[in-house]
Parts: structure tokens; C-alpha cells; sequence
């Protein structure tokens, strides 16, 4: 008997997105290997790189953003369908992932995207890999769609915000799938923060708006701003979003179940915090680790 084909569906999330490094680490850390991996937003990404053999560039890179590093990627043009155009930020992780059509992947690769006009559902399995990763997280009113074959594409995660479809697809036998926001949606955080950027050449630590120059950043720094009393710009949007994809991932899943559901606890990390990548990578650890036996036992009844 051969064991069978595993598929990992990596779900959406923003920031939260760098537990799905950990799940993927206590993976290859218990010997256990994937066929296909698919994902939607930053699940797209986080897949893209495990297939490609580069997650560890990725960790790194996740590892090292601070709230300076996390700015210096947002090239703010809200006239091009988003506030952010995205073109930075996926330059970056492209140049980490390396620049690879998807058929040439070690892996089974997919990502999932929106086609705006239509609201139908995009798989890309194959051609410019680049365009797949910056595609599948093009979160709408945040960053801009993407053009691609005379088609306009946003977030993957608006339709299928945990994969299981697509990884059954492309013959996985059993799929372990990964929910960022389970339990999140209609949830307060209990402390929000002001953004602080670190003390630097002896000065004291200021907000991240009375350091940043220019009147682009000043916006950027007041939209990434939280307080207290009132949720900030991108958690409203992507809170919102979030809520969203929380009743179609019910939905989905409850149509299509995984073998194996893995739902770290992430709700401590706001949509933006994606200088938090070790406490997120340590939940999706954990959160697989508790999983493992079960998983175990499935690949050993098979």
C-alpha cells in the first residue's frame, strides 16, 4: 500500500498568515510530506514558498519586519483600485521565493483568486508566479487588482478563503487544511496598541506619526494607527473582510471537510501586525504538534 497523496490548503488571514511557516516546520519536522499546496492570500504566499523550497528566506524576511520595515513596503497610490498599488511588496517576496513558473514548482502549486467582474472563483495553476502570489492577496480597498488575461483579479479569499476545493482537485487524497481565523470574527482585541517604531541613534521611541516625514507616511501612520477607544482603518476594513470569510469558510468547509482542521490561536494579532511573525510561526507549531497523532494515525489506516 502507498501512503496517500497529502494536500495542504493554506487559508487567508493577513498578518496571521506567518503561523501557516509553523504548521508547514512541525510538519517537515515529523517527516511528513505534502504533494500539493494550495492557498488563498497570504496562505497563497506562505505556499509559494514551501514549493518552491524557500521557506526559510521567507521566516527570515517574516521574522525581521518591524513596523519601520512594514512601511517601507506600502507604496500608497489609493488611485490605482487600492490604496496600496502592491507592487513593493511583491517584488519582495518574489525575490525571496525566486522567479519560477508555477508547472516548474517541486510541488503541485495553486492560488486562488477573485475575478471582479463576475465574483467568480480563479484557480492558477500554471504560468507567471509572481502574478498568482500578487493576485491571490489583493485584498480589496487595500491593495490594487491585478490584470491577467483581460481579467481583473482580487483576494482569493473572498470566495474560498481555505482551499480544500483546489487541493482535492489537483489529487490530493487527504487534505489538512489551515483556518487563520477561526473564532476571530466579532471578537474585540483586549489591548489594542499605538504603533511604536523602536528608539534609534539614542533617541527615545516616538509614535510612528510624529517620526515618519512626509505627508504620505503621515497618512500611512494614522491608518495604521489603533487606540483604545476607536479600531483603526485597516482593522475595520480587514475586520470586516475577515467576518466575512469566517461564514464562507463555515460554509465551505462544512461542504467540503478536511481531514485534518488546523486552527491555531491567533487572535491576539491584529490584521496588520506582521512584525509579530514569532508569536504567529510558534501558534501554528503548536497548533499542529497537537494535531500530529491524529494526522499520524490517517496516514497509518490508509
Amino acid at each position: 500500500m502507498t501512503a496517500p497523496r497529502i494536500g495542504l490548503a493554506l487559508g487567508s488571514g493577513a498578518a496571521r498568515g506567518w503561523a501557516h511557516i509553523g504548521v508547514l516546520k512541525a510538519l517537515t519536522a515529523a517527516g511528513i510530506d505534502a504533494a500539493v499546496v494550495c492557498g488563498s492570500s497570504i496562505g497563497a504566499v506562505v505556499g509559494a514558498a514551501h514549493a518552491a523550497g524557500r521557506l526559510a528566506e521567507l521566516e527570515a524576511f517574516a521574522r525581521g519586519l518591524n513596523w519601520r520595515g512594514i512601511l517601507g513596503q506600502l507604496d500608497l497610490r489609493p488611485a490605482g483600485g487600492g490604496l496600496f498599488a502592491g507592487e513593493r511588496i511583491s517584488r519582495s517576496l518574489i525575490d525571496l521565493i525566486g522567479h519560477a513558473a508555477i508547472e516548474t514548482l517541486s510541488l503541485h502549486y495553486g492560488a486562488v483568486a477573485t475575478e471582479l467582474g463576475s465574483g467568480r472563483e480563479v484557480w492558477l495553476q500554471e504560468g507567471d508566479l509572481a502574478i498568482a502570489i500578487r493576485a491571490s492577496m489583493a485584498l480589496p480597498g487595500v491593495m490594487a487588482p491585478v490584470e491577467r488575461d483581460g481579467q481583473w483579479l482580487l483576494d482569493g479569499g473572498l470566495v474560498n478563503p481555505v482551499p480544500v476545493s483546489l487541493c482535492r482537485a489537483l489529487g490530493a487524497e487527504l487534505v489538512l487544511a489551515v483556518n487563520l481565523n477561526g473564532g476571530i470574527a466579532g471578537r474585540r482585541r483586549p489591548q489594542p496598541v499605538t504603533a511604536v517604531l523602536p528608539a534609534e541613534n539614542g533617541t527615545d521611541s516616538r509614535s510612528l506619526g510624529a517620526l515618519l516625514r512626509n505627508g504620505a507616511s503621515t497618512l500611512l501612520a494614522q491608518l495604521l494607527r489603533q487606540d483604545r477607544q476607536q479600531p483603526g482603518y485597516f482593522d475595520v476594513l480587514v475586520g470586516s473582510v475577515n467576518i466575512m470569510q469566517d461564514q464562507i469558510t463555515r460554509t465551505r468547509l462544512a461542504g467540503d471537510p478536511p481531514d485534518i482542521l488546523v486552527q491555531p490561536r491567533l487572535a491576539h494579532i491584529s490584521v496588520m501586525e506582521f512584525n509579530r511573525a514569532g508569536e504567529a510561526i510558534a501558534a501554528g507549531e503548536m497548533a499542529m504538534q497537537a494535531l500530529l497523532p491524529a494526522l499520524q494515525q490517517l496516514l497509518g489506516d490508509a
